[in-house]
């Protein structure tokens, strides 16, 4: 009997043996695992059910993939209207959902899914300019078409200008008119279109230095910071102290450094406590008193620089 465990392993497997370099695990929060190679950075999510994931999490792992550019996917077995399809993207709160081999056809054989499922049926995108261009060589008008496809005029001017989905049969219908493949293939691999970070509105010292701060609740840090400005700066990846003893702080370093380095993004604590020193383990540490003094985010950068050096 096929456990989320056992799932987890998988992708872990699949990926590693692919060259990817992965994350430890994490699989309480709202992603599971990190992949990167080379430009390319998978921030994953699992579910037996994929009926499991709740918006919350969901939101922050579409806002965390945002921030680390990275493509965030669910791979589940099943949802609540049976087993998951090989070939179909199921979506769960806009984020792509798949199966085991749909992600296996993906990565091995650069082979990807065409058919979304939504409520009504299967769907496929339309190639719009294979439409037009077969059309014109064919002699055909949007309404000639049209009719041998058993859609409208306007349904079929639809198709070829990329405004609405059609169902996997008036696709099946129109490759065999035309005698050529029209249905596009989704790259789930390729970083998603951006979009707008919902950064926390309080204004603290590191938005002074012109980043934007999201805030965790289901991560194994708590915050991300990225200049507003630019996405030449790599993220900071920052734990806060809040409390901690050095002993709670030095554990959670573990993953802030494992994390970072796959996400290539800059760890570091943010610490009120004047008894710990310039890092914990090999994580730079920031005292509030000096990040308050810092006039621009060079010379925090600079700071970070010289205590991971040392």
């Amino acid at each position: 009997m096929l456990t989320r465990g056992n799932l987890l392993q998988q992708i872990e497997n699949l990926l590693k043996n692919q060259g990817f370099k992965t994350s430890d695990i994490y699989d309480q929060g709202s992603f599971d695992l990190v992949a990167r190679k080379n430009l390319l950075i998978l921030l994953l999510k699992t579910f037996l059910n994929i009926d499991s994931i709740n918006e919350h999490n969901a939101h922050e792992m579409k806002q965390l993939a945002n921030i680390f550019l990275a493509s965030p996917i669910i791979i589940g077995e099943k949802s609540r209207n049976g087993p998951l399809e090989e070939g179909v993207i199921y979506e769960r709160y806009d984020i792509p959902t798949i199966g085991f081999e749909t992600l296996k056809n993906m990565i091995l054989y650069n082979e990807y899914p065409e058919i979304l499922a939504d409520r009504g049926g299967y769907f496929v995108k339309i190639d719009g300019n294979v439409i037009k261009q077969y059309r014109e060589e064919y002699s055909m008008s949007l309404k000639d078409l049209a009719n041998l496809a058993h859609v409208s005029r306007a349904t079929m001017y639809k198709y070829e200008n990329g405004i609405v989905r059609a169902n996997t049969e008036t696709a099946m219908i129109l490759e065999e008119i035309l005698n050529t493949k029209v249905t596009l293939d989704i790259d789930l691999l390729k970083q998603p279109q951006k979009e707008d970070i919902e950064y926390s509105d309080d204004v603290n010292d590191l938005s002074k230095l012109g980043y934007g701060v999201l805030s965790t609740n289901k991560s194994p840090f708590d915050a991300v910071a990225k200049m507003k400005s630019s996405d030449k700066h790599s993220p900071l990846m920052a734990n806060v102290e809040k409390n901690r003893t050095e002993k709670t702080l030095k554990r959670m370093a573990i993953p802030l450094k494992d994390l970072s380095m796959v996400t290539t993004s800059e760890p570091v604590f943010i610490i009120n406590n004047d008894k710990i020193k310039e890092s914990i383990g090999t994580i730079p540490v920031i005292k509030s008193w000096e990040l308050k003094e810092f006039e621009n985010s060079k010379e925090l950068l600079k700071m970070i620089r010289e205590r991971k050096e040392n």
